[in-house]
């Protein structure tokens, strides 16, 4: 039976809450602000997205301020993926086929994860199928409330599988938690553990013996508050640290929900510095932490792109600009 160590929740509550008092200079704050664009899973989940939307929204994904050149001298990155719905896949797959932009769908009966297993699978499936390279899904958190841990993990591993490609090459999966439904950080802590493990038992399965599968844990669909907060995070985050000390395994992280503003994305990425300051082989561009990449690291949001931009935009002019001076998908 897995054993997760208990949590002491004032602890974490004070260290999550001394990343946010840290003193950043401005070149470093400007840095910091094109890492947190280039990390965001820009995302539209909403009943009336539409094609035209989500194309929309790649656009703005690839190019997130069109006058930036014009303007701040130099081409921002883009975003690290757009997120939809699985019915969207293969719009966004017309428009960033081979640009780097990868495309995420949220599936398995998202947001509430209650469906019969069989349709979540097929959510799978069909979103990997039309072009997804990554999957959000979402565990069901009644059974994981009610201790049928060895369930979770079997459907884990289950929607693990159902990403797997013709090609023998997995779909990226993102289990989300949903942590403001669990109710305790020692209980965040026991879903990040079954998540990592399910998500490792697949790939050994599958004979990938190498570290770096850049498989991830998601605090939240964005649908339930509190969404991410940062002890939550925290707590995943030394999850995915245990487990690299423990197997010498990659697995990334991702917070979504509730994180709107410049501010709040460079607390998260202080976070993160701190917390996982491994010296990883074959990351030394970054002081050795891949957490500080792209690649092991997201912010799940729809409004902190345009926040992030204006403030670089005032690092870079010393000007404040209008709300409508950036586009909205």
């Amino acid at each position: 039976m897995l054993r997760s160590p208990t949590v002491d929740a004032v602890m974490a509550q004070e260290r999550a809450a001394s990343f946010t008092k840290r003193s950043i200079k401005s070149s470093a704050k400007l840095a910091g602000l094109r890492l947190a664009l280039s990390m965001l899973d820009l995302t539209t989940l909403e009943g009336k997205d539409s094609p035209e939307k989500a194309r929309a929204l790649c656009r703005k994904g690839l190019h997130p301020f069109e006058r930036d050149e014009a303007m701040l001298g130099e081409r921002l990155p883009s975003v690290a993926a757009i997120c939809v719905y699985p019915a969207l896949v293969a719009a966004c797959r017309e428009i960033l086929a081979g640009t780097g932009v990868n495309i995420a769908s949220v599936a398995t009966g998202f947001p509430s994860g209650q469906y019969p297993l069989s349709v979540r699978l097929d959510d799978v499936r069909k979103a990997v199928g039309d072009g997804a390279d990554e999957i959000d899904m979402v565990i069901n958190r009644g059974a994981f409330l009610a201790g049928r841990y060895d369930e979770i993990a079997q459907e884990i591993r289950e929607v693990k599988r159902a990403c797997r490609r013709p090609d023998g090459v997995f779909a990226h999966l993102k289990v989300i938690l949903e942590t403001g439904e669990l109710e305790t950080l020692d209980n965040v802590r026991r879903a990040s553990d079954i998540a990592i493990r399910a998500m490792a038992e697949v790939d050994a399965e599958a004979g990938i013996d190498a570290p770096g599968t850049p498989d991830f844990i998601k605090t939240s669909t964005g649908k339930v508050q509190p969404a991410a907060t940062m002890p939550v995070t925290l707590v995943m985050l030394e999850a995915i640290r245990d487990w690299y000390l423990e197997t010498g395994r990659l697995v990334g992280m991702k917070p979504a929900g509730g994180i709107r503003t410049a501010k709040q994305a460079l607390h998260y990425l202080v976070m993160v510095k701190e917390t996982m300051n491994l010296d990883v082989p074959g990351f030394e561009h970054v002081a050795g932490n891949p957490w500080l990449t792209p690649h092991y690291f997201r912010f799940g949001a729809s409004t902190l792109c345009n926040d992030i931009l204006r403030q670089i935009a005032w690092l870079k002019t010393g000007r404040y600009q209008a709300g409508y001076d950036f586009s909205e998908a």
